[in-house]
């Protein structure tokens, strides 16, 4: 009896400097149940012993690893897209695994099995582990495949979140040899941009299994912004660029105008709490990547509005100007320190 061949799925791990966690990353990959015939190893100019390991691992596994080395160092979306450019042309999908992060022993199984059950579907995503909780709810158990459009009218309207990270997705390869460079570099949030952007002709599949695990560490990109709001500014700017292809006019404005007070009554807030200089760069050049600025007239009356609200509430004024004083202390490390503030 002739068994069939699974499909040829490449898994990628870009890294740079992650010596503390590549190994576990590396041996995740390898520990699947599903057959891996290529890992690919990016190093982007790593000084850390990284690229010791990968070498290490490279030799020992000629077979399936194969170590890439950066010619000058890359950004990090610039060493995504060109570890993707690096495919086997025989690659049917395509996994990146962030050096920090690591898969479950079943993830790349699952989530391929989904794929394999519907031609339409160009993106898989699952459950996965942040730290200790558990991310990606919103699904009905019983709905594996979604329309494309349909799951980003969700997302779009409500709290539900289901790409998860680049650790999180499969890509169908084809997908990814659609367009190059398959992340856009103009935009803030490249790994949810492009997946809005597939969506408008792929379907959507869903793993109902927690698959993958994101790392918690405050030195990471991600971990050095996460006080700056990022995911009420990603939900600000893909409703912004996403919501009239997704969404009906009458749909679009209500759901606009909720999620625009929200942003801006943070950025009050904020505003009132003394954020540095580094917060509003954060912001400034979210916003400049789909053509927007800080709108001051709108900061201005939310402003007055949370005035009223602290003026109405002594207790939150007094632990509204503690809080503003600690933030006066310097941000140690912040790349942006030295970046103007948000005008007046």
């Amino acid at each position: 009896m002739c068994m069939s061949v699974p499909p040829f799925v490449s898994v990628i791990t870009p890294f740079y400097n992650t010596h503390s966690y590549l190994v576990e990353c590396i041996e995740s990959v390898l520990s699947q149940t599903y057959h891996v015939r290529e890992y690919i190893l990016v190093d982007n100019c790593s000084d850390d012993g990284s690229t010791q390991i990968a070498e290490d691992y490279a030799a020992r596994f000629p077979e399936k690893i194969r170590l890439i080395h950066t010619s000058s160092f890359l950004s990090q979306v610039a060493n995504f897209n060109f570890a993707l450019s690096s495919i086997s042309p025989e690659s049917k999908y395509c996994k990146i695994v962030q050096a920090d992060d690591w898969l479950y022993p079943e993830c790349l199984e699952r989530q391929v099995d989904l794929a394999e059950s519907d031609e339409s579907v160009g993106i898989v995503s699952s459950y996965r582990l942040k730290g200790t909780r558990v991310l990606g709810d919103g699904l009905p158990y019983t709905q594996s495949i979604l329309a494309g459009r349909d799951l980003c009218r969700l997302q779009l309207t409500t709290s539900t979140f289901l790409f998860g990270t680049p650790t999180t997705v499969l890509y169908r390869s084809e997908v990814v040899r659609s367009v190059s460079p398959f992340y856009d570099e103009r935009t803030f949030y490249d790994d949810s941009d492009v997946c809005y952007r597939i969506l408008q002709s792929w379907n959507f599949g869903f793993v109902h299994q927690i698959l993958s695990f994101s790392r918690v560490d405050d030195d990471s990109i991600r971990g050095r912004i996460l006080h700056f709001g990022p995911d009420l500014l990603d939900t600000f700017l893909q409703l912004t660029k996403f919501g009239p292809i997704y969404l009906q006019p009458d749909e679009l404005r209500p759901t606009l105008s909720k999620t625009t007070a929200a942003y801006y009554r943070f950025l009050a807030r904020s505003r009132l709490a003394g954020r540095n200089n580094a917060f509003w760069q954060f912001h400034i050049s979210g916003l400049s990547s789909v053509g927007l600025s800080i709108r001051k007239q709108l900061l201005l009356k939310h402003l007055f509005l949370e005035l009223l609200r602290l003026l109405a509430n002594p207790g939150l004024t007094v632990s509204t100007l503690y809080h503003r004083l600690r933030s006066r202390k310097p941000e140690n490390g912040s790349r942006y320190a030295s970046l103007p503030n948000v005008p007046d």
